[in-house]
């Protein structure tokens, strides 16, 4: 499985991607994301879904931004030429898949800004090729594993919010996702792109780097917890001479 999320806010575009490869009962690293950065000429594209599926579309892809890089004039073009790859591997592949009881299953998130865009976007392609674009009313996208950092997100992340707020809310998405599931892992890779500044920032981060931010989070959040109001809880542990009073409080005839 796979954790790649995107986020859009104002100000700019945050993406981070694990790199846990996971294949039967073995277990490798690989980066899931793969960057174009050239003058008023930025964007990135993360992936989840089967590993050969994924580097044989990325590997038309590259030959066609070889060739044809300059023509992508806004980011919705190279979406569209990034599709046209992805169907061609399906058509090649799944039906192959299908009889080894796999299914072609390689989603992306596609992200940045190019020179004629007014504004930075993200773009989920499904793998029938077609697209959605993410919006301001939610501002972010994961694919993979998503069941276990989602909520975080819905609850604490808006567009207006800045910048280093999305990143570190983005983190603890993260985070939850690998203390829940054993499938997504360090090192992550972490995207970070201005508005209007055509320029990708690209770092991997390995666990002990984080491991204190994870230890404040876990702190913080049993905290919390303590800190949560416990009168409805003492209702359940009173004594006996105390039934008649909880009845009348529950209204129990």
């Amino acid at each position: 499985m796979t954790y790649c999320l995107g986020i859009k806010v104002k100000d700019g575009i945050v993406g981070i991607s694990d790199t846990r490869i996971t294949s039967g009962n073995e277990t490798t690293r690989a980066k899931k994301v793969f960057t174009v950065n050239k003058k008023k000429h930025s964007f990135f594209i993360m992936t989840s879904g089967l590993r050969s599926v994924r580097d044989k579309a990325l590997t038309y892809f590259k030959e066609i931004i070889e060739d044809n890089d300059e023509s992508f004039n806004k980011l919705y073009k190279a979406v569209n030429a990034f599709a046209a790859q992805v169907k061609r591997a399906a058509s090649e592949d799944k039906e192959s898949l299908k009889e080894a009881g796999l299914s072609f299953n390689l989603f992306a998130l596609v992200g940045g800004q190019l020179e004629e865009d007014k504004e930075h976007k993200i773009y989920l392609l499904y793998p029938e090729g077609n697209w959605v674009e993410i919006s301001e009313g939610s501002p972010f996208m994961i694919i993979g594993n998503k069941g276990y950092g989602k909520p975080i997100l819905d609850r604490v992340l808006k567009y207006d919010s800045s910048m280093k707020f999305a990143l570190k809310a983005g983190f603890l998405s993260f985070n939850s996702t690998r203390v829940s599931a054993n499938d997504v892992d360090y090192p992550i890779d972490v995207i970070y792109y201005e508005k209007d500044s055509f320029n990708i920032i690209e770092k991997r981060y390995r666990k002990e780097e984080l491991l204190e931010v994870s230890k404040i989070w876990q702190k913080e959040l049993s905290q919390t917890v303590n800190k949560l109001p416990e009168d409805w809880v003492e209702k359940l542990f009173i004594k006996d001479a105390d039934v008649v009073k909880l009845e009348e409080d529950f209204e129990i005839e």
